[in-house]
């Protein structure tokens, strides 16, 4: 029985990690007043770029660098067009997620049924082999721990940061923040490169770690997700693990119920994340004081600095 339940765990470990670094990563660039619907697009961009490194040398730290570069890099498109040349963010971001999973595709030809190279568990001595608590605190894979780290850092540097007040400030009121000689363009184009090389890490997870081969379309809407969770921790990073975790739980609990012969239609069991992302947004979307407590004012809005 512990060793089914320690399973479970474990599993739902791994399919929470690739949505908290994308989440965490979107919540930095929406903190900054920036709304970038392309995370979907980043992550599988990431993935194949992390696969192919990996595959090509053999090293999975090589892929965990390219899927982070990756999705720096086509994160700086969107950024030159929606804060350089002002087009619409919403459009942008769409039309971000279609070209990052076409050029996936494109990219993942040849990777197609190759084996993967995996990231493995890390292994600490006198730690990792203590009965259920060691394989679950002491041997997870290297993103996990990082993913934390990320989170802890952002909040840190969010609230408690000169940085982070500058960010907070670009993001709620970027006019004023302009006139107290802030680059408002110059914050968001590094928060939005924080989040693209977020999604790119959360794609490489996916391809190197969750299941270590390519596939196209692997990331199955786990960035749609990821925006969602963002809303749902009312822009506070910490309550991106409590979500993180929530949705990989309810994730692994679909495959759960279909491995003890539970008669739900598959399909439902496979649409279960996203049924209630849905009903998570509508909830608290009801709730507008909540929404309105720590919803950047700028959200979304184009930046022209009054000349």
């Amino acid at each position: 029985m512990n060793d089914q339940v320690l399973s479970v765990i474990l599993t739902i470990i791994t399919a929470s990690t690739p949505l908290l670094l994308a989440a965490i990563g979107e919540l930095v660039v929406e903190r900054s007043g920036v709304l970038n619907l392309g995370v979907e697009g980043m992550m599988a961009v990431g993935a194949v770029s992390g696969f192919g490194a990996a595959l090509m040398t053999g090293n999975p730290y090589a892929g965990v660098l390219a899927a982070l570069v990756a999705g720096a890099l086509l994160s700086l498109l969107f950024g030159f067009l929606t804060l350089t040349m002002v087009a619409n963010q919403v459009a942008t971001g769409l039309a971000l997620t279609l070209l990052g999973l076409g050029v996936s595709g494109l990219m993942g030809e040849a990777f197609v049924g190759q084996p993967g190279v995996h990231l493995e568990r890390l292994s600490i001595p006198g730690l990792s082999g203590i009965p259920f608590i060691g394989p679950i605190l002491f041997g997870q894979d290297f993103l996990v721990y990082l993913s934390l780290v990320i989170v802890a850092a952002v909040s840190y540097m969010l609230f408690r940061t000169r940085t982070g007040l500058v960010i907070r400030a670009v993001g709620d009121s970027h006019q004023s923040a302009h006139a107290l000689g802030y680059s408002v363009v110059g914050v968001r184009y590094l928060c939005v490169m924080f989040g693209g090389a977020c999604s790119g890490l959360a794609g490489g997870y996916l391809s190197l770690a969750y299941t270590p081969q390519w596939v196209e379309n692997m990331t199955a809407g786990r960035g749609w997700i990821a925006l969602a969770l963002v809303v749902f921790s009312s822009w506070l990073p910490w309550r991106i693990v409590v979500g993180a975790y929530l949705f990989g739980a309810i994730t692994v609990m679909g495959f759960s119920l279909q491995a003890y012969g539970i008669g739900i239609p598959s399909q439902l069991l496979s649409a279960l994340p996203y049924v209630v992302t849905v009903m998570v947004l509508v909830l608290i979307s009801r709730n507008r004081a909540l929404m309105r407590a720590n919803t950047p004012a700028c959200l979304g809005q184009p930046f022209v600095p009054d000349r």
